[in-house]
């Protein structure tokens, strides 16, 4: 005679069997493919297998304590067994000892394999989230394989899974659902794991990185609640001829296994409460058998919705058609703001990004962030002290050190560049690289660096070049630094076919490191007055070259042509020589300020000697021709010309008289020093006569 626990023997051995199989090949496929969600996998199969070992064992025990009791039932309708045993009773207990092992493996090592369920549980979810939370790169191949594997395990897994749990329903089967609900999860998992390889395939890493976490995670949250379960059921009652559930039969699991069973707990509960059968009223028998279609009614609404895309107006969205973005004639299928249709997912998926935001990347430092509200704090910008979270130095060349020898020609200094972006070409920007942002950070720290090894902080304008003066960081330099490193920017991202644009650079907060400012600030305050000395004397020189020549440029060219006059006369080249004396006197000819007033002096002095020197020589010619006309008198005449001018200036007396007049005339030729009354100014015309 066949007993009702061997189906579920050897559904548990055939099931086990399964398991094993299953979990070596998902083992040595995920160490294979180096896919860490299919070697995760393997250890969760292997959870269902030591299940079933358990359900394979109890009902072995089940099947012969079955057995036994068909035995002692045949025992006891012998008559002569009750001439020999008095006491059936006494005689089943002492006979039946399969059923006490029963009792002993339920009471017993069943909780203890339970005990031992959830420390492996607990354990190898624990174990699984350390390795991925380590990060370590593995090549990964061969995707679309995988997948087949997964797809065979979860459609096997399924099929055991709802036969195990469809027995399940029968009473004496009831412990089959602890394997049936860990079979389902395998199914679903594996089944999800295939979906995520197969979109792999197609570059979608998104939901197999997700089951890289799910695994590990979901192994912890079973084995918490099979601990729960072996705690409660120290406190539970146990009522006699009633079945236990195991502890490692997963309440969380048995609601995907059976989502009818939920349903009928409420309704227990509600009848308790109210006190009459709501279970039995029409609502609720249409509403159980309605809630599928329902489920699956508003399921497939929800996935249909997945076929329209809302573009927001600052958004542009890419659709990809089984991961490919580009139509059959090489186009890309970008959709701007509005309202779109698609194929639903998985068959298309939408991207949508913020193309008109701008988005914004530290070079240089890190900004600090208030922990309580999240924004930014920004900080007055001193030299002798640190601004932000961290700041990175940047080599330039030293002014102060290039001329020293020995002495290393570099400079340490902290700069700020904020750089402003925003996305041009979306299809650029999401598929020609992996992670954009930092590729543009890497490039904006590239072309800093450069240039800043090719700059100074301050550039000596008396030896330097304009081009060399506008690399300088600090002073007029900035301005032409930040237009610099923008177009230097703008031409990798480009090349690098980023398919971003550089709104905004800002070359700011440029300082030395706090240890060394102070000595930092005596260098530049050093530098900047050897510069402002400099400018002193070129503007005294180009003062006096302005006050001399009239301008800058015609001294310039003055002392060209004189040097070259010069070099010309030393060389003997006379046709050199005479021409630049032409040019030479041209340009003086030409040439303003004092050279022009020096030169102007010099010919009305020699106009002046010369008129006089012909007007000197044309007198004495006339004097000649009078001399020789009458040379008495002109002698006479010129002793009196000579006698009138030397006596210009001395009194003089005049005497008339008569030759025969005897009056004595008395003259006082000594000068007074007190003058007469009459002779002071004014009076005079009153003398008395």
């Amino acid at each position: 005679m066949t007993t009702s626990s061997k189906p579920a023997k050897l559904m548990s051995v055939a099931s086990l069997i399964v398991s094993v199989v299953f979990s070596c090949i998902a083992f040595f496929v995920g160490r294979w493919s180096g896919f860490f969600a299919v070697y995760a996998i393997s250890w969760v199969i292997l959870l269902s297998a030591l299940i079933w070992f358990v359900l394979s064992l109890q009902f072995y025990h089940q099947q012969l304590a079955e057995q036994e009791r068909l035995d002692l039932s045949s025992l006891g309708q012998q008559e002569q067994s009750r001439a020999i045993f008095r006491a059936g009773e006494e005689a089943s207990e002492l006979l039946a000892t399969a059923q006490r092992r029963l009792k002993t493996f339920e009471k017993w090592i069943v909780p203890t394999f339970s005990i031992i369920i959830a420390a492996y549980q607990m354990g190898m979810g624990g174990y699984l989230l350390k390795i991925i939370s380590s990060g370590a790169a593995v090549e990964q191949k061969q995707p679309l394989v995988c997948a087949v594997y997964m797809a065979a395990i979860a459609f096997v897994s399924f099929l055991i899974s709802r036969y195990a749990t469809g027995m399940s329903a029968q009473a004496q089967w009831r412990p089959l659902r602890a394997g049936g609900s860990i079979l389902l999860c395998t199914a679903i998992l594996s089944f999800a794991l295939a979906t995520a390889l197969a979109l792999a395939n197609f570059r979608i890493f998104a939901v197999i990185n997700a089951m890289d976490w799910v695994i590990p995670i979901l192994l912890v949250v079973i084995g918490v609640e099979t601990a729960l379960n072996i705690i409660l059921d120290i406190y539970r009652p146990r009522i006699k001829g009633q079945y236990n559930v195991s502890a490692f039969d997963s309440r969380l699991l048995g609601i995907i296994s059976e989502p009818v069973a939920i349903f009928r707990t409420a309704a227990s509960t509600i009848d308790y409460q109210f006190g009459f059968k709501v279970s039995q009223t029409w609502f609720y028998k249409l509403l159980e058998e309605a809630i599928f279609p329902l489920v699956l009614f508003s399921a497939a609404t929800l996935y249909l919705l997945s076929c329209i895309v809302v573009v927001l107006p600052n958004e542009q969205a890419i659709i990809e058609h089984f991961g490919n973005p580009l139509r059959s004639d090489g186009s890309v299928r970008i959709v701007g703001p509005g309202l779109t249709f698609k194929w639903p997912w998985p068959i298309d998926a939408a991207y949508k990004h913020a193309v008109k935001k701008i988005s914004e990347i530290s070079i240089g430092y890190v900004p600090k962030v208030d922990a309580k509200t999240k924004e930014v704090v920004r900080e007055p910008l001193l030299w002798g002290k640190s601004h932000y979270e961290k700041e990175y130095q940047l080599l330039v060349a030293g002014e102060s050190t290039q001329k020293r020898s020995g002495a290393v020609p570099i400079s340490l200094v902290i700069a700020t560049v904020p750089v402003q972006y925003r996305i041009k070409d979306l299809y650029s920007f999401l598929y020609n690289h992996s992670e954009p942002a930092k590729l543009l950070e890497s490039i904006c720290y590239r072309e800093l660096n450069q240039f800043a090894a090719s700059a100074k902080i301050e550039a000596d304008e008396e030896n330097e070049t304009s081009s060399d003066i506008n690399k300088s960081l600090l002073g007029a330099g900035r301005a032409e630094a930040k237009k610099i490193l923008t177009e230097r920017i703008q031409r990798a991202a480009d090349k690098a076919e980023l398919g971003i644009e550089i709104v905004f650079l800002g070359v700011q907060g440029i300082h030395p490191p706090p240890e060394v400012a102070k000595d930092y600030q005596k260098v530049i305050g050093a530098v900047q007055k050897k510069q402002a000395l400099i400018l002193n004397a070129d503007g005294e020189k180009n003062r006096n070259l302005s006050t001399l020549a009239g301008s800058v440029e015609n001294a310039e060219e003055l002392y060209n042509i004189a040097a070259k006059y010069q070099r010309a006369r030393e060389n003997n080249s006379s046709e050199e020589v005479e021409k630049l004396s032409g040019e030479l006197d041209a340009a003086f000819a030409k040439a303003e300020g004092d050279i022009f007033k020096t030169l102007r002096e010099a010919q009305s002095y020699a106009f002046e000697k010369t008129v006089l020197a012909k007007a000197t020589g044309e007198r004495f010619d006339s004097q000649l021709k009078a001399y020789r006309a009458s040379e008495e008198f002109y002698k006479r005449q010129q002793k009196l010309a000579a006698f009138e001018e030397a006596m210009k200036n001395v009194r003089k007396f005049v005497v008339i008289a008569d030759k025969n007049d005897t009056q004595v005339f008395t003259v006082d030729v000594q000068e007074k020093l007190t003058p007469s009354l009459y002779e002071l100014s004014g009076l005079e015309e009153n003398k008395p006569k």
